[in-house]
């Protein structure tokens, strides 16, 4: 896959209030971050992250094996060395597996997002997945800051035979630090999805601008403050059984609601979860994945690590 002729992250209309041009500019040195990897098998059956490449403050390491149901599965975690995301970041962030090879990616922490007050953070991200390939992507949640204004764009590629579970949690704000709920300024995030032969399967675009119609309204997120999504395409069968294997329930005691949605074509699910907690949120999205692998692969998810 040649990388370098992916079309560049334009700026779309919501965006251009918020194109005045940060101090450092946007993009620059230092302000660019990003990571290609490439997994494949090796000639035993594993899974290996054969090409990497990093540009800071992106930062990749080696893969750990360390999935004691997938011990040959390698786990790769992102990192940032910049700190939150500023003014003017722009990061890309492009993943391919090849013909039945598979991994788990993740981020060290949090996605924070500062205080902004000339431009944006953007982020554009691709997965291709080949044949009979299996992904499994579950970063930390994003936590937008007062004023903070976010972009984010992906693509997913994915042969019929092949399954991704894409996963992405938004948070309120720093409520507990700063008191801060729903008061950044604006969130875009647009997933779509396609076959090799660029045949359309799903796209969304979800716009959150507090200011002009707040989140904590009837038909919306009502009193919830986090809000989980989680995105699986596999074979038609695949899809119908976690469909139906997901029925909307509201859990009082832990303060969520969570639901799938079975997408046209029965090419993949949509699972949502609202919730007060970050750590319920979490679970009941890591209870989802753990559902996929175990139709898809056999062998459940492990129990997440206690400073997860």
């Amino acid at each position: 896959m040649d990388y370098n002729n992916l079309p560049n992250l334009d700026t779309p209309p919501e965006m251009r209030p918020y194109s005045a041009t940060p101090r450092m500019g946007a993009g620059t040195h230092g302000k660019h971050g990003v990571a290609r990897l490439h997994f494949e098998l090796d000639g035993s059956g594993r899974s290996i992250l054969r090409r990497i490449e990093r540009r800071a403050p992106l930062i990749v390491q080696q893969e750990l094996y360390f999935d004691e149901m997938m011990p040959q599965m390698p786990c790769v975690y992102i990192l940032s060395a910049g700190g939150p995301n500023v003014d003017g970041d722009r990061y890309e962030q492009h993943f391919s597996l090849g013909e039945g090879s598979y991994a788990h990616i993740s981020t060290g922490a949090a996605t924070k997002l500062a205080e902004m007050q000339h431009n944006y953070s953007a982020m554009q991200q691709s997965f291709h997945l080949a044949a009979e390939s299996y992904l499994e992507y579950l970063p930390e949640p994003i936590i937008p800051c007062r004023h903070a204004r976010f972009l984010s764009e992906t693509t997913i590629y994915i042969d019929a035979s092949a399954t991704l579970f894409y996963s992405e949690i938004l948070h309120c704000g720093r409520q507990y630090h700063m008191g801060e709920v729903f008061d950044y300024d604006l969130l875009s995030m647009k997933v779509s999805a396609f076959r090799p032969d660029n045949r359309q399967l799903f796209c969304e675009k979800l716009i959150i601008e507090p200011h002009r119609q707040h989140p904590a309204t009837i038909g919306a997120m009502a009193d919830y403050k986090i809000m989980g999504t989680a995105l699986v395409f596999s074979s038609p069968d695949n899809c119908r059984t976690l469909y139906q294997n997901s029925p909307t329930k509201i859990d009082l005691q832990n303060h969520t609601a969570a639901g799938a949605l079975l997408l046209e074509g029965d090419c993949g699910v949509e699972y949502r979860v609202l919730g007060h907690g970050t750590m319920a949120v979490k679970h009941l999205i890591r209870e989802f994945c753990s559902q996929v692998r175990t139709l898809v692969k056999g062998r459940p998810l492990p129990n997440e690590f206690a400073w997860r």
